[in-house]
Order: C-alpha cells, then sequence, then structure tokens
C-alpha cells in the first residue's frame, strides 16, 4: 500500500511520502501536500467481525474506486474478496507481467469483469503503466477530485482538455460582458476574468496558482489594458457606421481578446512554448479572432 500511495500522490518525489498504513478497516484521510486530502479504507486482511464494519462505511461513504491489490504472491486461484457495489475496480499488482496477467484473469469473474477497468503493475513511479494508472484516475473520479489527479499526473491530453474548457467558459463569459454598452465599465471585469483564466491554466499544468504570476505573463504578451482599450474602443467606434452590429462586435473582440490570451497561456504552460512563441501565438489567434468579428458585405 505505500508503494500505491508515493506511486499516485507523490510521483515526482524520491524520497516518497514516508506514509505507512495498517489494516484499521475504516476510513482514514490522509493529507497530500500541495494537493487536499484522500480518504483510504483498506480492508486487506479484514476478518468475519470488521467485514461488517467495512460495508457500513461503504454504505454510508461509497467509495470513487475500489484497487484490488496483488503482493504478487497470494493465491489468486481462491474466491476474490471485492465488495458488492457498482463501483468501477482497478486491480494493481507489484509481480510480474505474467502475473498482471493472471490476475486480470482471475477478475474476469461474474459481479466483476463488468466493473473491472484495467489492470496495472506497479513496477516505478515514472513508467508507463503509473502514468496510464494516472490518466485512468484522472477520467474516472468525480470533478473534485479531477484536477488535482491531471495535476499530479501531468496528463497532456487531458491537461489541455480542461484547459480548453476553461478557455472556452471565459471566453464566453467575457464576450457577453464586452457586449454591454457601457463604454470603459467592463474593463476591470474583463481584466480580472482574464487573469483568473491564465492562473487556472497555471494551476492545471502543476504550478501553483499566483495571480500576479499570471498578470505579469499577459503584460509580456502585450494584452496589457492599454491595448485591451485601444481595441475595445476601436470596435465601438464602428458605432455610428453599424448602430446594429456595434455592439455585437464589441463582445466578439473581447472574447477574441481572451481567447487569444488563453491560447498563448495554453502554449507556453502547457505545450512548452517559449514566451516569444507564445506571443505569436497571442497575436495570431487576436488577428484571426478579430476578422471573423468584423461583419462582411457584399
Amino acid at each position: 500500500m505505500p508503494e500505491i500511495i508515493d506511486v499516485l500522490f507523490a510521483p515526482d518525489s524520491h524520497e516518497g511520502m514516508n506514509v505507512t498504513l495498517t489494516p484499521v478497516h475504516r476510513w482514514t484521510e490522509w493529507t497530500i501536500p500541495g494537493h487536499g486530502t484522500v480518504s483510504i479504507l483498506d480492508a486487506r486482511d479484514a476478518g468475519d467481525s470488521a467485514q461488517t464494519q467495512i460495508q457500513a462505511d461503504l454504505r454510508r461513504e461509497p467509495a470513487d474506486i475500489v484497487f484490488f491489490f496483488d503482493d504478487g504472491e497470494s493465491n489468486l486461484n481462491g474466491p476474490l474478496d471485492v465488495p458488492p457495489s457498482e463501483t468501477k475496480i482497478i486491480g494493481l499488482t507489484l509481480g510480474s507481467a505474467k502475473r498482471a496477467t493472471e490476475l486480470e484473469q482471475a477478475l474476469d469473474a461474474p459481479r466483476v469483469r463488468d466493473r473491472l477497468l484495467t489492470v496495472v503493475r506497479i513496477a516505478e513511479k515514472q513508467s508507463a503503466e503509473t502514468r496510464r494508472l494516472m490518466s485512468l484516475l484522472a477520467a474516472e473520479l468525480p470533478n473534485q477530485a479531477k484536477i488535482e489527479m491531471i495535476r499530479i499526473s501531468r496528463d497532456r491530453h487531458a491537461q489541455l482538455h480542461v484547459a480548453q474548457m476553461l478557455i472556452k467558459s471565459t471566453t464566453a463569459i467575457c464576450a457577453a460582458i464586452g457586449a454591454q454598452p457601457i463604454p470603459l465599465a467592463d474593463m476591470p471585469v474583463l481584466t480580472a476574468l482574464q487573469v483568473l483564466m491564465v492562473s487556472g491554466i497555471m494551476y492545471i499544468s502543476g504550478r501553483e496558482r499566483s495571480l500576479r504570476a499570471a498578470t505579469e505573463f499577459i503584460a509580456a504578451l502585450g494584452a496589457n489594458v492599454g491595448v485591451g482599450m485601444l481595441l475595445r474602443e476601436g470596435a465601438r467606434a464602428m458605432l455610428k457606421f453599424l448602430p446594429v452590429w456595434g455592439n455585437v462586435v464589441c463582445g466578439m473582440v473581447a472574447g477574441a481578446g481572451t481567447y487569444a490570451i488563453g491560447r498563448a497561456a495554453t502554449a507556453y504552460f502547457l505545450e512548452g512554448a517559449s514566451l516569444k512563441e507564445a506571443k505569436q501565438t497571442y497575436l495570431k489567434s487576436r488577428r484571426k479572432g478579430s476578422r471573423r468579428a468584423l461583419p462582411s458585405h457584399e
């Protein structure tokens, strides 16, 4: 069990968490530095007297994932002690690749096979198998735990997916705010939302959330308040020519600028781009969005 805890919650630590778990057969909370807490119910070696308490605890607080742990030496031919529920199961083994195959065959049993997600061989922290396990957990765990697992796993696909969701939602909000007809009043709100978006992308990447660092990144892109104001008021000037489209254009320009900042932050914090490359991504995305914001007439 300590090996599993280290793999899941301290993959970058060379010393591990130095956690020693004993089969107390009750939900136990462990504080993971920088990532909150995790509740673990270790049901190994539970006798008949403890089974009643385990079932009561699981009814009161159902598990999000059940790990079926194999130490590589136990008998897999006997009946499997798997709690009856609909919770998904992941098999974990410390044995060889052959042992992992044997565990998968043992778990291919009635009332278990439909719940089995996969079997993973725990060999070392940064192996392909452990990375696969982390990615699977990031996909299967509830939303409140998903972000932390994505941060720990550094699953690039999952990170990009969450970042894109954040960018789209922030862009939509900024576009709606930017479409309001009150001049300049929305600038502090738009800037605050853009800073929060960048700090969120930073957090997803595994860095600490920092509003100051996010503000400095936006300034380094050249997307400062002065540029934003110029873009906004330039679009607003179109009101005299396109009174029907004016507010819509203002909103689309605000949304385009926000989306461009988000794309640049994704390139820099998640894709490994340099600051210069991130700025190019910002300028390219902003120009593309601004062209879409302008209505065409034939």
